[in-house]
């Protein structure tokens, strides 16, 4: 007797749904197994989309030189990164003068989130925070890194030159201030001055962890910076490659760099020089370890799961010794009992592969829905993936239980009780 695919199928999930409750604990590691990376791999997805959004609104042709590695709003670094000579605004004319390839610079002044002592807050009546970062800006950086405005404009020339105290503030930061959303031409204090507002930029795109720190920015003319902070030397020149030559620029800049800091030639960078795609590297390094630890998590689950399913379909042919023998009696071939026994290991792994990827999907939905501000996806490559190594488990344990069934006497089968 020759049974068709179809018949095996059916023969083999039915073997499946009459021992379902044995079945859910033989599968409970594929499922966890499968819920780990799909879960892991759904946030760091989201996450990488965010990032790279993030960068995409920083300039993607752009180069930016800046004393030490990281952050500019952040005032930790490497203890020999701290050591070196700041950046000097006056750098970005020799660039200017000598890079080719570049189309246009602009500098940036960070200004510390604390001064002599105290948190500096904005605060207008009735309202203050302190989440907030300050930057003082060449007016030619909103060209360099253009962004949407939700109201006003950018500050101009004219306003530098006169250290203007006005101010183009980040969207949830004008949202603290002026809750009733009109913030342009209203005035707020910052660090004991009275700043006006002349623009509010659009709500930011990407971030990191779902947060972008230009939504609670506070940028406003170089020049008043420097005036208002004359000790700070915390500097950033922001190079824009012209089309198309972002690598040729970015060596030039790094050569101009290294002859005005006069280094000799095995000297190291004494400076830092970054593009978004190489912050966005260093990102992909990160989350890549963190995939690697996931992916060893789930492939503990997977091998128990595994283990599992190997012992439960050796009990499986014990159990059905005497269906076995009858089933050769009659003219089943050993493929027709090897496909059986593989399509019912196959199965019990499957089903605990989709369990895991709906479990996934519903924590990634849950964390998107608590945490709105942390973008998650799940990836169809994670579902594809996770569907196909769960059945293929199956598989790969359920060999040897199968061709032990397959190869059994259908005599001796016939007399098991």
């Amino acid at each position: 007797m020759q049974l068709s695919p179809r018949e095996n199928i059916t023969m083999a999930l039915d073997a499946v749904w009459t021992n379902r409750f044995r079945s859910m604990l033989t599968i409970l590691g594929i499922v966890i197994g499968i819920s780990t990376v799909v879960t892991v791999a759904s946030l760091l997805t989201g996450l990488r989309a965010g990032v790279v959004t993030f960068f995409d609104e920083l300039g993607p042709d752009n180069s930016f030189i800046y004393k030490t590695s990281g952050d500019p709003n952040q005032t930790f670094a490497p203890p020999k990164e701290r050591k070196r000579r700041a950046i000097l605004k006056e750098y970005a004319d020799t660039i200017r003068r000598y890079a080719g390839n570049v189309q246009d610079i602009s500098v940036q002044l960070f200004i510390p989130g604390a001064s002599n002592g105290h948190i500096i807050t904005a605060k207008v009546p009735g309202f203050e925070t302190d989440s907030l970062s300050m930057v003082g800006a060449t007016p030619n950086s909103i060209d360099t890194a253009p962004k949407d405005f939700d109201q006003g404009r950018y500050f101009t020339e004219e306003e530098n030159d006169r250290v203007a105290h006005v101010a183009v503030i980040g969207f949830d930061l004008s949202r603290a201030l002026y809750p009733d959303g009109n913030a342009v031409g209203r005035t707020f204090m910052l660090d004991g001055a009275e700043f006006m507002v002349i623009g509010v930029f659009a709500k930011a795109k990407g971030g990191f962890f779902g947060a972008n720190g230009a939504d609670t920015q506070i940028q406003f003319p170089i020049k008043t910076a420097e005036s208002r902070y004359p000790q700070i030397d915390r500097y950033m020149i922001t190079c824009k490659a012209k089309p198309g030559l972002r690598k040729d620029a970015f060596d030039e800049v790094e050569g101009i760099m290294r002859r005005i800091r006069r280094l000799k030639t095995d000297e190291p960078d004494d400076f830092s020089i970054s593009t978004p795609d190489q912050i966005i590297q260093q990102f992909d390094k990160i989350t890549g370890l963190i995939g690697l630890v996931a992916i060893a998590i789930s492939a503990l689950g997977l091998l128990v799961g595994g283990i599992g399913v190997m012992n439960i379909m050796l009990v499986s042919v014990t159990e059905r010794t005497r269906e076995i023998g009858i089933r050769k009696a009659i003219g089943a071939r050993r493929f027709d009992i090897v496909g059986q026994f593989l399509l019912e290991a196959m199965t019990l792994t499957g089903v605990g592969g989709v369990l895991g990827i709906a479990i996934a999907v519903g924590l990634t939905t849950l964390v998107g829905f608590l945490v709105p501000s942390l973008p998650s996806s799940v990836p169809t490559w994670a579902v594809v993936t996770a569907f196909t190594v769960s059945v293929s488990v199956g598989l790969f344990f359920g060999v040897w239980p199968a061709v032990k069934a397959s190869r059994l006497d259908p005599v001796e089968a016939l007399r098991y009780e």
